[in-house]
């Protein structure tokens, strides 16, 4: 079981970071070229989901799961609604050798953690590291300007102390 790299992207497609940890195979392009072949299969994945699914996936009203007369009493369930509504959609996908694992913030950051097969589900990874990470590091940091790379050394390693410490990282895997 390992990880093999993270890209962080902003939502105009532009890769504020970029890590490998396992990583066997180079791509044999620019770190640029890489980048902009994986925000446009993401782009494409993520509109062909959105246009196969039989559920509207990625509501544009937010209010109006809510009724007008319970909005404030039930808002916390109808933000509840939305954000199930918005897991359903794209998640991750496999090939024969590794799987890639989805996770989108409704600011429009787009988090992506390639592994090995055996991680069936790393949403609760991605999860923590916008949250606990990225949030608490990069957005809360009046210093760092989250419109560029993020060049925070304390992101970085609180990003890779907690990589390595998940339960599926290996750096001897193969």
């Amino acid at each position: 079981m390992t990880v093999h790299n993270l890209y962080i992207f902003d939502r105009n497609g532009n890769c504020l970071y970029y890590n490998e940890w396992n990583r066997k195979k180079q791509a044999g392009i620019s770190k640029e070229e890489e980048f902009k072949l994986m925000y446009g299969m993401l782009f494409s994945i993520r509109s062909f989901v959105s246009k196969m699914s039989p559920l509207d996936m990625y509501p544009s009203h937010h209010l109006s799961i809510c009724p007008p007369d319970s909005l404030s009493v039930h808002l916390s369930s109808c933000l509840w609604s939305l954000s199930v509504l918005r897991k359903e959609g794209f998640l991750s996908f496999q090939t024969s050798k590794y799987r890639l694992h989805y996770y989108e913030t409704p600011s429009g950051l787009k988090f992506v953690l390639n592994t090995d097969l055996s991680v069936t589900n790393a949403r609760d990874t991605l999860q923590h590291i916008y949250s606990n990470l990225y949030v608490e590091l990069i957005v809360k940091n009046p210093v760092c300007t989250s419109t560029q790379t993020l060049e925070s050394e304390l992101f970085s390693s609180r990003l890779d102390a907690f990589i390595r410490a998940l339960p599926y990282y290996s750096p001897r895997a193969a």
